[in-house]
This record gives structure tokens, C-alpha cells and sequence, in this order.
């Protein structure tokens, strides 16, 4: 199995900025398509942000557009959020994960996640 650890995450005021990595313990990490999500209390995680094998093409919810970059490290086994002028509606436990395909469904086991919270 793929085992995910996430970290990066913290307090942060509006308009801060944070990076999260995510690094995965497996085999040919380059052949998967990962994903960032997060959750919020009372909420069902959500997808944020994705990610082709090589990066070539990233796609970002419409909440996150803008402020937001996915990037990838395949010789490290790392994926990377980016997350620049933040908004208290950011907060969340973010996760990533494998994706089944691009865009789609996450594909193996969650990790612990990471906090973000943004408050001033």
C-alpha cells in the first residue's frame, strides 16, 4: 500500500502564505496522479487541487484558483500545495492521495492529514 505523510500545515493569519508537502512511501510514484483534499469540520472532504504524473496539467477548485499551485517532485517522491493569500474559509485538515485517474476518485489510504488554520 502507499503510505501518505502530509506536513506543512499551522496557524497562519489572512492573506498568509503556506506550503504543504506530502511525501509517499512507495514504488514508481511517478506513474500516479495525486490529488490535495481537505476537510473541514461538519464537512466532507473535498477535492482542491490535482495533478498529472509528470505535472503537465494541474486543475484547481474554483475556490482555490489563483491563489494556489500543486507541483510535484517525482525523484523525491513529494507532492507540494502551495497555498498563497489564505482565507479564514481555508481552514481545514488537508490531505493528499492517489488518484484513480486524473481528477478522480482518491484511490488509497488517508494519511493523518495536516491542520491549516487561518485566523488573525
Amino acid at each position: 500500500q502507499v503510505q501518505l505523510v502530509e506536513s506543512g500545515g499551522g496557524l497562519v493569519q489572512p492573506g498568509g502564505s503556506l506550503r504543504l508537502s506530502c511525501a509517499a512511501s512507495v514504488r514508481d510514484f511517478s506513474i500516479y496522479t495525486m490529488g490535495w483534499y481537505r476537510q473541514a469540520p461538519g464537512k466532507q472532504r473535498e477535492l482542491v487541487a490535482s495533478i498529472t504524473t509528470t505535472g503537465s496539467i494541474k486543475n484547481y477548485a474554483d475556490s482555490v484558483k489563483g491563489r494556489f499551485t500543486v507541483s510535484r517532485d517525482n525523484a523525491k517522491n513529494t507532492v507540494y500545495l502551495q497555498m498563497n493569500s489564505l482565507k479564514p474559509e481555508d481552514t481545514a485538515v488537508y490531505y493528499c492521495n492517489t488518484q484513480r485517474h486524473f481528477m478522480g476518485p482518491p484511490a488509497g489510504s488517508w494519511g493523518q492529514g495536516t491542520q491549516v488554520t487561518v485566523s488573525s
